[in-house]
């Protein structure tokens, strides 16, 4: 089964799921020669007997066949389920590897685990790399998008093998770059996941509102979600919302859509995007709320029983449909900024702490194409970036502030006629909350900082004094002059 010298191969992978399949053909196709191996050895034997079968794929059937059928030095890429399964690999593949070959761990793993690979593999000798791929399985097949980062002397050599098959946009530039050092891959991948749930919530509550407040069926709002698709909101998701909408269940005749349960489910990357916000302080509110969304949604006899016992408000007339959608579609893309606004910001504070050094501009080519979140939005994040790489807040970029403006009237009147329908948009609202609160020279955080000193001694500065000197106040004449140490919460 295994190869001579002379037709070593070019590539390795473990793992023949669907994504580790796809990219094996994707890697084939652009004349590289690839070598597989699952640890359930009859998924070898199947896939070149199938889909395989007449391509320049040669299979393993253990670590040690693998890493006999490649050229030096060795590149490995693990598809596998994240944690666990990850590290096991890897201990399988060093006995057989050497000191200057390179293995990729091309799964949704947790930066952190990957920061901790990249230094316990680099003082083995070996490079590492934490690779984000997004795209699905189609994606993997045709073009994904990657996000690569861990171990800077290994990007020479996967190089020309992963902007070969990496996804390419209108001028031939792949959407792949080199992000990082440690887990900065897979971090990029982890606030990717984190917007994509922050658009596919906003896109469901748009739906929502065109459903419960105008009473619209799947097909005649999927004729919306098309329209749109041919203007600013352009983009997959939005694309392939229109053709889901639009499908017909062949059993019933019925929008599959209508019979599909409201449940929803995670895979945990849009929690660790929430809980790494919280551990930097950045208020990433509307890809917060996407998260508790499918958590609400996972309530699900609850929320049918609370429907039974608890009244909403009774409705307004329905506004006209044409004024709506058209305030929707401007609902959409404000929110849609304010939820990169957010990721970016986020981007840029794990950077500053980790002293990764990421070209936000690169980030935003790679997300152009291949990935889930790909838009013709994220061409104009790049020329912003690109025009100012210290910009704080995608908001600030003259483009999207004059945008931003555009929208707010749509913006708010869909805020409104959700909640005056009892339709909840928490995406939306969360994302004009932000977007006010942002904006504004004076928050109600003073008074908050009151109730800290009034309660626990916990100080506040004063806008009569210079910045960094605190004060305490005894409120009641009966707590003493000890004060708490200062923080910053």
């Amino acid at each position: 089964m295994m190869s001579s010298e002379a037709q070593k191969a070019d590539f390795g992978l473990v793992g023949l799921a669907v994504m580790g399949e796809n990219l094996v053909l994707n890697i084939e196709s652009r004349g590289y020669r690839v070598a597989v191996y699952n640890r359930t050895t009859s998924k070898v034997d199947a896939f070149l007997e199938g889909r395989a079968k007449g391509k320049n794929i040669v299979g393993a059937h253990t670590p040690a066949a693998l890493a006999a059928a490649l050229a030096r030095p060795r590149k490995v890429m693990i598809m596998v389920q994240a944690g666990a399964p990850v590290d096991k690999v890897i201990e399988e593949l060093i006995p057989v590897l050497e000191p200057g070959d390179v293995i990729i761990d091309g799964g949704n793993s947790n930066h952190a685990d990957t920061t901790r690979r990249v230094r316990d593999l680099t003082a083995r000798g070996f490079h590492f790399i934490g690779a984000g791929v997004s795209g699905g399985e189609e994606g993997a097949l045709k073009g994904p998008s990657i996000m690569p980062g861990g171990d800077q002397r290994a990007w020479p050599l996967v190089k020309p093998i992963f902007q070969a098959i990496a996804a390419k946009v209108e001028d031939g530039s792949p959407c792949c770059d080199w992000v990082g050092p440690e887990g900065s891959g897979h971090y990029v991948k982890m606030v990717h996941n984190g917007i994509e749930y922050g658009d596919m919530q906003l896109i469901c509550e748009a739906y929502h509102i065109m459903s419960a407040v105008l009473g619209m069926d799947a097909p005649s709002i999927g004729q919306v979600f098309a329209r749109w698709n041919k203007g600013p909101l352009d983009s997959f998701l939005i694309q392939i919302t229109s053709e889901a909408l639009a499908y017909v269940d062949p059993e019933t005749g019925k929008p599959l859509v209508d019979l599909i349960l409201d449940k929803a489910g995670q895979k945990g990357t849009g929690k660790w995007t929430v809980e790494s916000a919280g551990d930097h302080g950045i208020p990433l509110t509307l890809i917060a709320e996407a998260v508790f969304a499918r958590c609400l949604s996972a309530q699900k006899d609850e929320r049918v029983h609370a429907s039974k016992l608890i009244a909403g408000p009774a409705r307004p007339p329905a506004p006209a449909a044409a004024a709506l959608v058209d305030a929707l579609e401007q609902a959409l893309y404000a929110s849609k900024l304010v939820s990169y606004a957010q990721g970016f910001a986020l981007l840029d504070a794990m950077a500053k702490a980790s002293q990764w050094d990421i070209n936000k501009g690169a980030v935003a080519l790679m997300w152009r194409g291949g990935c889930i979140i790909r838009s013709v939005f994220l061409g104009k994040i790049k020329d912003a970036f690109d025009k100012n790489p210290s910009l704080a807040n995608l908001l600030l970029d003259p483009y999207f502030t004059g945008e931003i403006e555009r929208c707010q009237p749509g913006w708010r009147k869909a805020v409104l006629t959700a909640i005056e329908n009892g339709v909840p948009a928490p995406a939306m609202s969360s994302a004009l909350a932000y977007f006010d609160g942002y904006r504004s020279e004076r928050l109600p955080a003073n008074l908050l900082q009151a109730q800290r000193d009034y309660f626990g001694a916990h100080n506040y500065e004063r806008v009569d004094h210079p910045r960094g000197t605190f004060f305490h106040t005894n409120w009641t004449g009966r707590g003493g002059s000890t004060a708490s140490s200062t923080y910053n919460a």
